[in-house]
């Protein structure tokens, strides 16, 4: 039985990107990892399937607040996954909700936050629910911003764009390692070697450059494009459609960029996204 690796961030942030390339710098596969084989080698906490296993009876029969105080059982079945530590992707803020704290830390070894600019975000998610950027900058100023439940998952409490980074990079901790976007495009070599160490790893050089080369948007896009990717929402024309850090010059009016930064501004400050 090992722990939890927990990989964090608010939704369209980066975190689908970490995951592959932790997949290919660990396993060092030949070829680039399949995008559709992701969820076998870092869990999702929302899958519906590991709450299934550990409730008494049907998800459909359950309360929201019944289904989340599963949340300890499920994450201890998780760590039974695999002999080693697990990586778990999140999009949960680190906090309560209905008295039970969404991230169990008795099962937990440490994690990774990937923050990238909310003005960004903003228009990532715009494409990827098939809204509005003002639909989208709704969601990134919700406090109480949550996803439904779906077929496969169950629903993800997200928080406002603050809160949710502020719940998880608030307070210094040495066993969580945070990620700029930003820097894990412009700066990849340095960034990605920042997360081999944090994980315990030293690979060669060549070795790292590989899975940076095996995890590139440019590869992604293109597996996406050929075999389609399984986590695209229905309403989005693609779950890899950019990935270029300051979209949202082109994208965003003056009064949409005051509406998030009137909103995010200390800790948009806090990691150099204030425009």
């Amino acid at each position: 039985m090992g722990a939890i690796i927990w990989l964090a961030s608010y939704p369209k942030s980066g975190n689908t990107w970490l995951r592959a390339f932790l997949h290919n710098l660990l396993r060092n596969p030949s070829q680039p990892t399949d995008i559709n084989q992701l969820d076998r080698f870092a869990l999702g906490d929302s899958q519906k399937m590991w709450y299934a296993e550990v409730a008494d009876r049907p998800l459909e029969d359950m309360e929201i607040a019944d289904i989340v105080a599963l949340t300890p059982a499920v994450h201890q079945r998780m760590t039974q996954a695999f002999p080693d530590s697990i990586f778990v992707k999140t999009h949960n803020f680190l906090g309560e909700l209905f008295d039970q704290q969404l991230i169990t830390m008795s099962c937990s070894a440490g994690g990774i936050y990937v923050i990238r600019n909310p003005l960004d975000v903003s228009v990532s998610l715009a494409h990827h629910f098939g809204c509005t950027i003002d639909e989208a900058i709704d969601m990134l100023n919700d406090p109480n911003c949550s996803t439904p439940e779906d077929a496969v998952n169950v629903p993800q409490y997200y928080g406002d764009w603050s809160h949710h980074v502020r719940s998880w990079t608030g307070q210094e901790n040495a066993q969580l390692l945070v990620l700029r976007y930003e820097d894990m495009t412009d700066k990849p070599n340095k960034t990605f070697a920042r997360v081999a160490k944090f994980i315990g790893v030293s690979p060669p050089r060549q070795r790292l450059q590989k899975a940076i080369k095996f995890s590139s948007f440019k590869v992604l896009q293109g597996q996406e494009k050929k075999h389609g990717f399984k986590e695209r929402p229905v309403n989005a024309e693609s779950f890899f459609r950019q990935g270029r850090p300051g979209q949202w010059r082109q994208a965003l009016s003056t009064a949409q960029i005051a509406r998030i930064s009137d909103c995010h501004h200390e800790q948009m400050a806090r990691f150099g996204y204030m425009p």
